[in-house]
């Protein structure tokens, strides 16, 4: 199989809640070869949990990142996502509007790789041209 999907951040963040969405986390069994996410995402979460005292629930967060998340692709932000970032920040800020930085660059590795953006959050990207987005809580 091939990707199909990139995965941000709030959608890997959930088989971990104490009462995960079961949409979502059917999705992730039903796509598991599908799947990928970004370095950025990958940062996100690593720094999220880097940020916890050592603790027991810093361990299992630990183990989840390095034996689920991090066997999955981790795409880079290539040549290609910068030139279609610039120009889609360029086109927005015409426009008045300027969306997280780091939400460019994730959309910019999905539209490099042609992927379906995977989120909770939609609003995040939905001034991003020529990106298709899911949200897989509320299929």
């Amino acid at each position: 199989m091939s990707l199909k999907y990139l995965l941000d951040t709030n959608v890997l963040s959930e088989p971990i809640r104490p009462e995960p969405n079961q949409k979502i986390l059917t999705k992730i069994k039903q796509h598991q070869d599908e799947i990928a996410t970004a370095t950025l995402v990958w940062h996100e979460l690593l720094f999220g949990c880097k940020r916890l005292q050592v603790s027991r629930k810093r361990q299992m967060l630990e183990q989840y990142l390095y034996q689920t998340v991090g066997k999955m692709p981790i795409l880079p932000y290539t040549e290609e996502a910068a030139e279609w970032h610039a120009q889609e920040r360029a086109r927005l800020s015409l426009i008045g509007k300027t969306p997280p930085f780091v939400d460019g660059q994730i959309a910019a590795i999905a539209k490099a790789y042609e992927l379906i953006i995977v989120t909770v959050n939609v609003s995040d990207y939905e001034f991003f041209e020529e990106v298709i987005i899911e949200n897989w809580q509320s299929l």
